[in-house]
């Protein structure tokens, strides 16, 4: 699997191991951190190892960053699946998720008028699709002015409940289950 950067990476682990947790460890010992979007990098690097595997599959995820582009076409055994929203990290902006992390650390009532402020209604997903949320959640974002830190971002994603999800997040991991053959997937709340 290929992967944009570290924090994606992150991200991912935690979800994995809510949706496919006997999968999971396997996943992320393979992972590709390309350095941004970069899916002909990845296309090249997996090249090289088809070379020495031929029954190697590749799975590139990437950020929309504000194309209008699809993903790229599948070749080679690669495969690309592109989010809907800018960044990974819009799908962890979910408010009661952040306040369950970050309430013990924050005035709650403070925090709950920010999240308020900066984000849009859940259902507003045309809002989500160019929200830059990696400058939200920055080291210089308001959630970090607030917290006085950036937001533990794994931290977020593993508390996450599955229901809380987004469906793209779901969609991901059905086509994860579908490519490693899993049929009823073990899944647990941690």
């Amino acid at each position: 699997m290929y992967v944009e950067g570290a924090g994606d990476r992150s991200i991912l682990r935690e979800w994995a191991y809510r949706l496919l947790p006997r999968f999971a460890k396997r996943l992320f010992e393979s992972t590709v951190i390309l350095g941004g979007r970069q899916p002909a990098r990845a296309l090249a690097h997996f090249h090289e190892e088809a070379a020495k595997r031929p029954q190697l599959r590749g799975l590139c995820l990437l950020d929309r960053d504000g194309t209008l582009e699809p993903a790229p076409k599948p070749e080679f055994g690669m495969e690309y699946f592109m989010w809907s929203r800018r960044h990974i990290e819009s799908y962890v902006l979910v408010p009661d998720v952040i306040r369950r992390v970050m309430d013990a650390h924050v005035d709650a009532a403070k925090l709950a008028g920010l999240l308020h402020e900066i984000l849009p209604v859940p259902e507003d997903e045309d809002a989500y699709r160019t929200l830059d949320a990696k400058r939200l959640l920055g080291r210089k974002g308001p959630l970090a002015q607030l917290l006085g830190r950036p937001v533990p971002l794994a931290r977020v994603a593993r508390a996450t409940r599955e229901h809380e999800l987004h469906q793209d997040v779901h969609d991901l991991f059905a086509l994860l289950r579908q490519r490693l053959g899993v049929i009823d997937p073990v899944r647990y709340e941690r």
